[in-house]
């Protein structure tokens, strides 16, 4: 690792000997949870409403405490004022850059080259199940005298609000199984009082980084179990009203494929019914028409990929001019490599919405994979009209230009625009006028 140049400074601005570590009395706020958890043994304070709420407010206390003061994008002075001097400061990395590490007795909190907090890792607790014990016992106060409701919201979205940030920050150091926890824990904090608001994206994020971890673990118990857990998990955030822009279906859909070897017929079936329901709601998301065809194409007899036309086709017949279903059969048709009718989609997609950039670039995508196909057949038979036919495959690719120069103007300094406007006006700078092209946008190429 480079070292870094203010290594030294940082060290003499941090470090300083233990006694001035992170200000967290570990004796005294034990003695705090042992006087609330006595509170529940007098046989007339645990009847009261009021003495669960405060159980769960000295919980809640101590969970939050080794991290209470701590918020991205603080310089570190701050860090010093509010939590003390670290044990010890080290090199380390954070998000793949260089960072030093601020070790304190609860929590490493990680510092960029500025002097400013990025994250931290919380290393240890109080107690453990801090955050668990806290929600029971807001639910046993609400059950008590659910006139308290008020107050015992108040401390049990306290707790959902720094769950959901430790959840952040675990993430953000790649320990996932635990932010999955957090991000949980943090709806279920939220849903102690029914009726109150909650946020449906922590369990889909709950729900999002459980079947990442079951991805990478095989054919396994583990992996199963983890698969479960998401796809309960999905399914509540629906029932909670999550809105996204349709994604949660394709995740959900995975939980479901990645339970086949349980009961193969009934978890495909599951799986391809999600994904349908969907692409119902949800008709120009990629990535659910993406897991369509990749379930069709993979699992045989489940379907065939010109059912999704014929959907998107019936549903185009009550409703013509919608874009989302025009824009959902051009992604299909070019899955199925059939550009003609993939290019006919995205016309209508324009003629709807002249200005929309994925619209207009997609067309011009779709005029090069075209080309490239007309290509790739010419080049893999013998032809003896070889330099004609590739004339005619240029004129394919010199349609794309005016598409990608469009999609430019509603987006200007787009990376992927300039890119391909480059290298379609070098393949095609034979041809009047793209010379100059070419030498425009790799100017702008390299300004980026």
């Amino acid at each position: 690792m480079k070292k870094f140049l203010f290594l030294a400074a940082a060290l003499v601005a941090l470090a300083a000997p233990a006694a001035n570590a992170q200000r967290v009395n570990t004796a005294s706020e034990l003695k705090k949870l042992d006087k609330a958890d006595a509170t529940l043994l007098d046989a007339k304070k645990n009847i009261k409403a009021a003495t669960w709420n405060a159980h769960g407010k000295a919980y809640t206390d101590a969970y939050i405490l080794p991290t209470k003061e701590l918020v991205r994008d603080i310089p570190v002075q701050t860090l010093q004022m509010s939590v003390g001097q670290p044990l010890e400061v080290v090199e380390g990395q954070f998000g793949g850059q260089p960072v030093l590490v601020a070790r304190y007795e609860y929590v490493d909190v990680y510092v960029n080259q500025m002097y400013f907090i990025v994250g931290w890792k919380q290393t240890k607790e109080l107690k453990e199940n801090l955050a668990e014990t806290a929600i029971e016992s807001y639910k046993k106060a609400y059950e008590l005298d659910n006139k308290l409701a008020p107050k015992i919201q108040v401390n049990a979205m306290f707790l959902a609000n720094a769950l959901s940030q430790q959840g952040e920050a675990l993430n953000d150091v790649g320990l996932t199984k635990e932010a999955a926890e957090a991000f949980e824990l943090a709806f279920r904090a939220q849903q102690v009082v029914p009726g109150s608001t909650v946020n449906a994206g922590l369990i889909y994020n709950a729900g999002v980084l459980n079947t990442q971890i079951a991805s990478t673990l095989g054919e396994t118990e583990e992996a199963i179990a983890l698969f479960s857990k998401a796809q309960d998990l999905f399914n509540e955030a629906i029932e909670a009203g999550y809105k996204d822009n349709g994604s949660i279906y394709y995740f959900l859909y995975h939980t479901y494929y990645g339970q086949r070897s349980v009961n193969r017929d009934e978890m495909l079936a599951s799986a391809k019914q999600v994904l349908l329901d969907g692409i119902k709601l949800y008709p120009s998301n990629s990535l659910i028409l993406e897991g369509l065809i990749g379930l069709y194409a993979t699992e045989k007899g489940i379907g065939d990929p010109a059912e999704l036309i014929g959907m998107l086709d019936n549903s185009l017949k009550a409703t013509p001019d919608n874009f989302d279903l025009w824009y959902g059969r051009g992604i299909v048709y070019n899955a199925l490599e059939n550009y003609d009718e993939c290019i006919k989609s995205f016309e209508k997609c324009i003629e709807l919405r002249p200005e929309d950039y994925n619209a207009n670039y997609y067309m011009g995508y779709f005029f090069v994979m075209k080309a490239d196909s007309l290509l790739n057949t010419l080049n893999s038979s013998y032809n003896t009209n070889y330099n004609d036919e590739l004339e005619k495959i240029n004129l394919v690719y010199a349609e794309a230009i005016p598409w990608f120069e469009r999609a430019l103007a509603i987006k200007p300094n787009d990376a992927g625009s300039i890119n391909n406007l480059t290298q379609l006006c070098f393949r095609l700078r034979d041809m009047e006028g793209m010379a100059e092209k070419h030498a425009q946008y790799k100017a702008m190429k390299d300004a980026l």
